[in-house]
C-alpha cells in the first residue's frame, strides 16, 4: 500500500529546506525518471472500437444524416452534443465529428483541393457595433445566395457558468434569416473566451454547407490570438471615437489583424473615421507582413447606411483569393490544426495534474510555503512533478 502523501513529503521536502546543498541536489533528480514504455497503437474513435448500442448508432446516424442535409436543428443538436462534459456523449461527439471530417474531405478532394468554406473571425472593443456589422454582412450574404453561420462566444460568469447570450437577440434579422444559422456560445471560464467546441462547431457548421463561417469574439485581449489560430482571416473593428485608439490596442492584436474596418463611419463620427483610417494605415506600414500574398488594409463602413460594407466583402474575397493561389490559405489551416491539438494537450495534462491525488494532497501546503517565501516556485513546482511521476 503506498503511504500517504504528508508522510512522503515529510521525507524530501523537509530536508531540502533545511540544506541548501540539498535544494541543488534535489532539482537535480527532481527530472522525471526514464522509463520504459510499450507504445500503445492509438485507434481512432469509431462504431467498432466504442461498441455503441442500439440506440447510439440510430441517434448518432440521424444527427449526421440530417447534418450533412442542412437541418438547422440537427446542426444545433450536433453542437450541443460536442460542447457536453458528459464522458459517454463526448466520445459520441468525437465520432459524429469524424465522419463529419471524412465527409468534408470528399467534398474538398471534389474541389480540387481547395476548402469550400470561408472562415472569417471579426473582433473589436465593446462598442465597436460587431454584432450590428455581422448582422448587415450576414443579410447581403444571404441575399447573395451564401449560406452563413454566426458563431458568437458570449464571456461567461466565473461563479455561476451563465452568459448573456445578447448576440442573437442584436441580428433579429439574421436570426429570422433560414439561409443563417446564429449559435451564441458561452466561454465557461475559458481562457481568452474561445472554447475547444468553437473549434469543433467550426467544422460542423461546414459539414452542413455553409460556407461563410463567421466567429465573433468578446472584447479585445487574449480572444483575438485564440480566435486567430482557427479562422482563415481575422478581421478588426475599430470604433471611430473612442479616444487614442493606437494606444488602446495592442500591437500583437494589429499585426494578426488582416483587415481593420473602421465602423459607424457616418454623419458626425465621418471625418473621425477618416483620421483613424490614415493612422492605422501608417500603423500597418510599419508592421512586418504576416503573408507574401496579402498586405493588411484599412477601410470604413456604416451598418446604420450600409455604406461601404460591400467594400469590406470585396477586400474579404480579395484576401481568399489571393491566399488560395498562393497556398497559403490550406498551409495556414494546417498549421492551426497542430497549434488546436497542443493546446487541448496542455490543458487537458494540466487537468489530470492538478486531479491526481497526491498533487491533490500537497499543492494546498505547497501553495502556502510558496507565498510565506519557504519554498520558491521553482522548487515547488519540482516537488510536485517528482510527487506525480513517483506514484503515477
Amino acid at each position: 500500500m503506498m503511504p500517504p502523501m504528508c508522510n512522503k513529503m515529510r521525507r524530501y521536502s523537509l530536508p531540502l529546506l533545511r540544506h541548501a546543498s540539498s535544494v541543488c541536489a534535489a532539482k537535480k533528480t527532481c527530472c522525471l525518471p526514464q522509463r520504459r514504455f510499450t507504445s500503445p497503437s492509438i485507434v481512432l474513435p469509431h462504431e467498432h472500437t466504442l461498441d455503441l448500442s442500439g440506440p447510439e448508432q440510430r441517434r448518432l446516424h440521424s444527427l449526421y444524416e440530417g447534418l450533412i442535409g442542412g437541418q438547422r436543428s440537427s446542426l444545433a443538436e450536433s453542437i450541443t452534443l460536442v460542447e457536453t462534459q458528459h464522458p459517454r456523449k463526448k466520445e459520441l461527439a468525437q465520432v459524429l465529428l469524424q465522419r463529419v471530417l471524412a465527409h468534408r474531405r470528399e467534398q474538398e478532394r471534389a474541389n480540387g483541393g481547395r476548402p469550400l468554406a470561408f472562415r472569417v473571425g471579426l473582433s473589436g472593443p465593446p462598442g465597436a457595433g460587431k454584432s450590428t456589422f455581422i448582422e448587415i454582412v450576414g443579410k447581403m450574404l444571404t441575399g447573395c445566395g451564401h449560406k452563413v453561420s454566426v458563431l458568437a462566444v458570449d464571456p461567461s460568469s466565473c461563479t455561476t457558468g451563465g452568459s448573456l447570450m445578447g448576440d442573437k437577440t442584436r441580428m433579429t434579422e439574421l436570426s429570422r434569416d433560414m439561409s443563417a444559422f446564429i449559435r451564441p456560445s458561452p466561454t465557461s471560464g475559458t481562457l481568452g473566451g474561445v472554447t475547444r467546441t468553437t473549434n469543433e462547431a467550426i467544422v460542423l457548421c461546414e459539414g452542413a454547407g455553409y460556407d461563410i463561417v463567421l466567429v465573433e469574439t468578446v472584447g479585445v485581449g487574449q480572444s483575438e490570438f485564440a480566435v486567430a489560430d482557427m479562422v482563415d482571416m481575422f478581421v478588426l473593428l475599430i470604433p471611430p471615437a473612442g479616444g487614442d485608439e493606437l494606444q488602446g490596442i495592442k500591437r500583437g492584436i494589429i499585426e494578426r489583424a488582416d483587415l481593420v474596418v473602421v465602423t459607424k463611419a457616418d454623419g458626425d463620427l465621418l471625418v473621425p473615421a477618416r483620421r483613424i483610417q490614415a493612422e492605422y494605415t501608417s500603423a500597418l506600414k510599419l508592421l512586418r507582413r504576416q503573408s507574401r500574398s496579402w498586405n493588411p488594409k484599412v477601410v470604413r463602413a456604416s451598418s446604420h447606411t450600409g455604406e461601404g460594407v460591400p467594400e469590406v466583402w470585396a477586400k474579404m474575397e480579395s484576401y481568399r483569393d489571393a491566399m488560395l493561389s498562393g497556398g497559403e490559405l490550406q498551409a495556414r489551416r494546417q498549421a492551426q490544426q497542430r497549434v488546436w491539438m497542443w493546446s487541448l494537450i496542455r490543458e487537458n495534462v494540466l487537468s489530470h495534474f492538478r486531479a491526481h491525488p497526491a498533487v491533490r494532497d500537497a499543492l494546498p501546503r505547497l501553495e502556502e510555503r510558496v507565498n510565506g517565501g519557504a519554498v520558491s516556485p521553482g522548487l515547488a513546482a519540482d516537488l510536485l512533478l517528482k510527487a506525480f511521476a513517483s506514484s503515477s
